[in-house]
């Protein structure tokens, strides 16, 4: 199980990655970014079909997508400038607590 979710944050590095690199990509007109960014989702999803025979998908996606808005709303906050509400900011919370609760109840099939 402990390969299954170091599998899943690395898929959530990459995917976070990706998606950090769609700005620079000036929608896909620069090809290195686009090429980088293009990778990193091919890997994440790659890194994905890993973990789909420990974890159910459900929660596997729940988790992925979660932390993964998580990461990108908290980097764009300090390597774009973007700005965050109270109220974003506890939602983002609430998105974790969710995800901690996902994980934490749910039925693990192999």
């Amino acid at each position: 199980m402990t390969k299954a979710y170091f599998f899943m944050f690395v898929a959530i590095f990459f995917e976070v990655t990706g998606t950090l690199l769609l700005p620079s990509t000036q929608n896909f007109t620069k090809l290195i970014p686009t090429s980088i960014a293009a990778i990193c989702y091919l890997s994440a999803l790659y890194c994905l079909t890993h973990v789909l025979h420990k974890i159910p998908i459900a929660v596997v996606y729940a988790t992925w997508s979660g932390l993964g808005i998580f990461t990108i709303a908290i980097f764009g906050y300090f390597f774009f400038k973007q700005t965050l509400s109270w109220q974003v900011i506890l939602g983002l919370f609430l998105i974790v607590a969710g995800v901690v609760l996902v994980n934490t109840f749910s039925s693990r099939i192999v």
